[in-house]
């Protein structure tokens, strides 16, 4: 019964009921004008019944259906509605034969109703996107054996080889071999990580080359992955609906109204003075000033490219205080570049180095060797097949270019092969450790030739971005799993002050939490599936769009389609005016009440001409938030 009720109801509530529902009250909206303004009442004849009779149906079905359930399921105070309010002046209304206010004041709470809704929904996919990364198999070692097994079939203590481009199907540590891991998932680094003996690796993350054979620590709902996933569905639980405004004031609206109503009985003896009062009290422009202003809102940001999931989050942003920054794709670009090439031959220019490297890593698969080739590309530097090209994965390579024997790696590889150190490099290696570069060592002959340094790429618009945000007094933190010296590097270079570095995703959340606990307004800005943790607990999260990751996006309550952090302050600026326009739009309605309960109060206004009194200021509401769609924010 409850199941066929609720149907009933989603249909009548739906927009084609509620068009059909607004074409009948404006078939009742003509005859009722003419009679009350001194004209003969002409009704249409081709119906046997009162227009606004469909309308009352159509649209006081559901408003009926909404203030019963609130009454029942609600608690406290919260039982008291303006959907009850509403439904007291339709049957009102009703009871004295003013048909034609009892459907108006029920058409605008459906319209008030139709509008919050398509501000409000949204579609959630990225939990399922999430879940899917995790592995559902891994590779045991028993006996000497390899087998496959599923992945829940993984316990503690158990040997798993991991082979190149595979997977880590649970938390673990490396019991034997090398190599470098793409943690990307669970700390949004760019580069891989390199591994060792002894050295944690997480579920999810990547084994890029060798291969390695590890003891399965943390499985199955305790591995990062698995705690990964919970906090995003622990975060959207938390998430709670929008109340709506006219709500908020329902529970002193409605006594005040039926006491007022009630009064105006008892001294002017005049039933339909009484009613009028209930029509002009409902809260129609106040069920519209939120949802307009938020539609409104919502097409002018899509309009620039950022895409506003819910009434909600535009709400809470114009309240923000502070933002939150992750570093790697979002405040850069997320990409390896060639930085400096730094000789220290000084037989050598930087482009002899750099096309020495670039030929001596053709063939090799780490991002920091295609990233050195794909310099030399860039510059249109002719390079030269190399031979007997070795790789050490984690630690470098080794190849013959023109007949030189070259080295191209870090420190510890070069010191196994016998190349002495200098303070020169070092002091150097150091500096560049300072600015968050990657550094790949070139070395001939058992001495280092030079170096070439990556960075990961600033956008260009960060900084400008971050100075407006603080000329507005927004508070600005980087959060980021990179290491220290880069975030500091970083945070330096666009104007952020508070950094928090070497996160990992369940960090992130916490240090949300942090700065929610201690009183902060907090918008959470990243791209990466690790963020989307800390995107769902923050009051707000904003994530880039067209790089940013799938999950990230779909956790997120905005987006930034053009990846553009320039928007930033846009969002803001719009959000501060939408909540502005909401506040301004509930006083004017507020007003336009007050007045129409005088002016009922001492008869000069009727149910009819009260129910016009309210689609007059739902208009005034709806054109106030119109002028946000065309408002210049930049």
């Amino acid at each position: 019964m409850a199941t066929t009720l609720k149907k009933i109801n989603d249909f009548l509530a739906g927009l084609p009921m509620t068009i059909v529902a607004g074409v009948f009250l404006l078939l009742d909206l003509v005859p009722h004008l003419m009679e009350e303004f001194g004209g003969t009442s002409v009704h249409l004849s081709i119906l046997p019944f009162a227009p606004s009779w469909v309308t009352i149906i159509i649209s006081g079905i559901p408003l009926l259906y909404l203030a019963i359930w609130r009454i029942i399921y609600n608690r406290g105070i919260a039982k008291i509605s303006s959907a009850l309010l509403i439904c007291i002046a339709m049957f009102a209304a009703l009871a004295i034969g003013e048909l034609f206010a009892a459907g108006e004041v029920a058409f605008i709470m459906a319209l008030g109703a139709l509008l919050e809704d398509a501000t409000t929904n949204r579609a959630k996919k990225g939990l399922k996107k999430l879940i899917s990364l995790a592995p559902t198999q891994g590779r045991r070692i028993c006996d000497g054996k390899e087998e496959m097994i599923p992945a829940e079939e993984i316990r503690k203590g158990d040997v798993l080889r991991i082979l190149a481009g595979e997977t880590i199907p649970v938390d673990g540590k490396i019991l034997t071999g090398e190599t470098s891991v793409d943690q990307s998932i669970m700390t949004g680094e760019s580069l891989p990580v390199d591994k060792a003996v002894g050295d944690e690796v997480f579920c999810g993350t990547i084994n890029r080359f060798g291969a390695i054979d590890i003891t399965a620590t943390k499985v199955g709902e305790d591995s990062s992955l698995q705690k990964l996933i919970r906090m995003v569905e622990d975060a959207e639980n938390k998430q709670a609906p929008m109340q709506r405004i006219a709500d908020r004031v329902a529970s002193w609206l409605v006594p005040v109204a039926l006491l007022i109503a009630i009064l105006a009985f008892v001294f002017t003896q005049n039933i339909v003075t009484a009613v009028t009062v209930l029509v002009v009290f409902c809260p129609c422009a106040l069920v519209l000033a939120t949802p307009t202003a938020i539609m409104a809102a919502i097409g002018q940001a899509t309009k620039h490219g950022v895409i506003i999931k819910s009434g909600e989050s535009l709400e809470k942003m114009g309240k923000i205080d502070t933002i939150a920054f992750d570093k790697t794709g979002t405040l850069t670009y997320g990409r390896l570049e060639v930085s400096d090439t730094i000789p220290f031959d000084s037989s050598l220019t930087e482009k002899e180095l750099l096309t020495l490297t670039a030929s001596a890593e053709a063939k090799s698969e780490h991002p920091l060797g295609k990233a050195i080739v794909a310099k030399a590309k860039e510059q249109s530097l002719l390079l030269t097949e190399s031979e007997d090209f070795k790789m050490a994965a984690g630690k470098g390579i080794s190849a013959k270019v023109s007949g030189r024997n070259l080295l191209c790696g870090n420190e510890k590889y070069l010191m196994e092969h016998g190349v002495s150190i200098d303070g020169r490099v070092h002091s150097t290696l150091e500096k560049l450790r300072t600015e968050g570069k990657a550094s790949i060592l070139v070395a001939e002959n058992n001495a280092c030739i030079g170096v070439i340094a990556l960075s990961d790429v600033l956008r260009p618009e960060a900084k400008d971005m971050v100075s407006r945000l603080i000329a507005m007094r927004t508070s600005t933190v980087l959060l980021t799993g990179d290491n220290r010296k880069t975030a500091d590097y970083f945070a330096k270079q666009v104007g952020i002050s508070e950094v928090r570095a070497e996160l990992l995703p369940e960090e992130k959340v916490q240090n949300v939490e942090a700065l929610r606990e201690a009183g902060r307004k907090v918008c959470m800005i990243g791209d990466g599936v690790n963020d989307a943790p800390a995107l769902k607990t923050a009051d707000v999260g904003v994530a880039m769009g067209s790089m940013g990751s799938d999950i990230a996006v779909e956790a997120a309550d905005i987006a930034l389609m053009s990846d553009n952090i320039s928007k930033i302050p846009y969002l803001k600026r719009l959000s501060n005016a939408t909540v502005k326009t909401i506040k301004f739009s509930i006083t004017l309605s507020m007003c336009i009440n007050f007045v129409a309960i005088v002016l009922s109060l001492l008869e000069l206004l009727t149910p009819v001409t009260g129910a016009l009194v309210h689609n007059a200021g739902s208009c005034f509401v709806v054109l106030i938030a119109a002028l946000l769609y065309d408002r210049k924010f930049e």
